[in-house]
């Protein structure tokens, strides 16, 4: 494996490891959602563009979102490092800036966590409104 190559999967397993570390209940299920809702959001613009929407909400219980505010922009940050690569991988034009927030939700419909996302020109991870507004 080349250098390159080594040092990407080491930092992607870091990574993974920290979001695991929060979302104690299967992170690769919270990952996979994360990436499912890009994916089943994009809009294939023609053969050569496709756009995947930029701004990810994943609202989270509200006890773990208050033992998660510490690290949160760590998280965040890791969960929009891996979606980055997701939509790098397919090949995903971001329709703007890309951001992952986590924020707190008292209602949640399988009681872990929602994953909400929208297409939003100009945007930074801690102005833009929830879902619910």
């Amino acid at each position: 494996m080349a250098p390159l190559k080594q040092w990407e999967q080491a930092l992607e397993d870091w990574q993974d490891a920290l979001v695991a570390k929060f979302f104690r209940s299967e992170p690769v299920e919270l990952l996979d959602e994360l990436r499912g809702e890009c994916d089943n959001h994009v809009v294939v613009c023609s053969r050569t563009r496709v756009v995947a929407p930029n701004a990810y909400e994943i609202e989270i219980e509200s006890g773990l979102h208050k033992e998660l505010s510490r690290h949160a922009r760590q998280v965040g940050q890791a969960l929009m490092d891996s979606l980055a690569r997701h939509g790098e991988r397919r090949g995903y034009e971001w329709a703007g800036p890309l951001t992952v927030r986590v924020t707190s939700a008292a209602h949640l419909p399988n009681g872990r966590y929602r994953v909400a996302s929208r297409a939003m020109a100009h945007i930074r991870a801690d102005a833009f409104p929830s879902a619910s507004e």
